[in-house]
């Protein structure tokens, strides 16, 4: 039996939510939002986080809201939910009993520091996050004539780019010209989870998922940010252009 569907909302972009939380509906499975790398985006006019039963965000420091190191949370629309996650995130006690554990957990809790700093930043995520907009429209115009296979552009306006992240061949060859040139390029994920040596047991081989391997071999980001200039945007289409074609 399924115990709980997990949508990943990957790049910035949001996954089909309204298809996935009326198919958990109809079979009554909790929908848990991987939203880590998506704070601000937007589907059918609804924010990452707020479709499912619970999500979690990552502030580490790379994210779209980044602590100095790392953080996260979790929301939720439950009290018994969000009291769980309270108890799991301290040695699993209860609220007010640091010293009674009524289930087994961890040490997971937001420190000060980087919560102030959090609430510094937020204000801040709408304009960052139409600066990370402005720069992909860009590079859409810059790399329009080259071989690759560039992010969806469907609602522009509810992606937040987390990454900019196109399809190329011979990956691994760009990149390594990418570098070589000083461009900050990177491949975020070159390995499937069903070939990853933690999954074996599983069972899967390679050519099970041609999807999620096509994607590992093909898949390069590039450097995209809050604060990129069209110089460094121009610089970075110009040795793509040169390396793809090389």
């Amino acid at each position: 039996d399924t115990g709980a569907v997990v949508p990943v909302h990957l790049f910035g972009r949001l996954a089909p939510m309204g298809e996935i939380a009326a198919l958990c509906s109809e079979l009554g499975v909790p929908l848990l939002e991987d939203a880590a790398q998506a704070h601000g985006a937007m589907r059918a006019d609804r924010r990452a986080g707020t479709w499912g039963d619970a999500a979690a965000f990552s502030f580490y420091p790379t994210k779209n809201l980044g602590a100095a190191g790392d953080a996260g949370a979790v929301v939720c629309r439950d009290a018994e939910i969000a009291e769980a996650v309270r108890s799991l995130r301290h040695h699993g006690s209860l609220p007010g009993r640091p010293n009674h554990h009524v289930r087994r957990g961890g040490t997971a809790r937001l420190d000060n520091l980087q919560a102030a700093l959090l609430t510094l930043r937020l204000p801040h995520i709408e304009e960052e996050n139409a600066q990370r907009r402005r720069a992909a429209n860009l590079y859409r115009e810059l790399l329009a004539d080259l071989p690759l296979i560039l992010p969806d552009g469907e609602d522009p306006a509810a992606h937040v780019y987390h990454l900019f992240v196109v399809e190329v061949d011979a990956r691994d060859s760009v990149l390594a010209r990418l570098h070589a040139r000083g461009i900050g390029a990177a491949v975020h994920y070159p390995t499937p989870i069903h070939l990853q040596p933690a999954w074996r047991h599983l069972g899967y081989a390679a050519g099970d998922f041609p999807v999620a391997e096509h994607l590992a071999d093909h898949c390069l980001s590039l450097p995209c940010f809050p604060g990129i200039t069209e110089e460094e945007q121009l610089r970075v289409a110009d040795e793509l252009a040169e390396a793809v074609r090389s």
